[in-house]
């Protein structure tokens, strides 16, 4: 389904982009990296033009066409309580206008049938304290989603995904962790690998500007003061 299609992954170094990286390399996919952290492919910083720039160019010297973007960069987390104003311009740099510009700077390049996946999460319709510039980011992403689907229509499909709680680090978890969760589960960066794959593939042909919640059903569930063990302290 994607043997020689090109793919490139922001954030692919660690978490649910090496596990969606890995999934496309096996399925004989070129996988082309964008990470601050060590890789096989590009190491630069998305909040910084100029690298945006230089690895757009290395990707079309190199393949001439790409197939898919997965836009995946974790932005800084930061809130009213603790965040200065340039670590909240850092969020949304590499939140929403890295993917913005990657994604305009690669229009001229797309194959016929090729999609996009951006990663948004989540906390784009629900928040903990001190998380603006993180909700922010994944807000935006999820906005740049439909808005992308409609200026790309007809030539590149562009739909969200929006994980819950994803165990990237192999953490130990507690029962509570697991049982508050409807599927009983932390979610797994497979889970979401998974609905990415899906998504990129011709099987979701008719899914189109679309955030698709992966939390297990986390956000669904109504959580009340006294409730299912649920406890409320001020």
């Amino acid at each position: 389904m994607f043997n020689e299609k090109v793919v490139v992954i922001t954030g692919a170094a660690k978490g649910i982009g090496r596990q969606t990286a890995k999934q496309f390399k096996a399925a004989g996919a070129h996988v082309c990296i964008f990470d601050k952290l060590e890789n096989d492919y590009f190491v630069g910083d998305l909040a910084n033009r100029e690298d945006i720039e230089r690895f757009v160019s290395k990707v079309v010297e190199e393949f001439g066409c790409i197939d898919y973007i997965i836009h995946n960069a974790l932005p800084l987390t930061v809130g009213l309580n603790n965040g200065s104003y340039d670590e909240f311009m850092h969020a949304l740099q590499v939140g929403v206008a890295a993917p913005y510009y990657l994604t305009q700077q690669f229009v001229p390049y797309f194959n016929d049938g090729a999609a996009i996946v951006n990663v948004s999460s989540s906390r784009y319709a629900q928040s903990q304290a001190n998380t603006e510039s993180y909700a922010a980011a994944k807000g935006g992403i999820s906005a740049l989603t439909h808005a992308m689907a409609i200026s790309l229509a007809g030539k590149v499909r562009v739909n969200a995904v929006a994980p819950g709680w994803i165990n990237t680090t192999n953490d130990a978890l507690s029962l509570a962790d697991t049982e508050q969760i409807p599927v009983k589960r932390v979610g797994k960066p497979e889970d979401i690998a998974n609905l990415i794959l899906f998504l990129c593939s011709q099987q979701s042909a008719f899914i189109n500007g679309e955030t698709i919640t992966a939390d297990g059903g986390m956000n669904k569930q109504m959580i009340y003061h006294g409730e299912h063990g649920w406890d409320y302290q001020s």
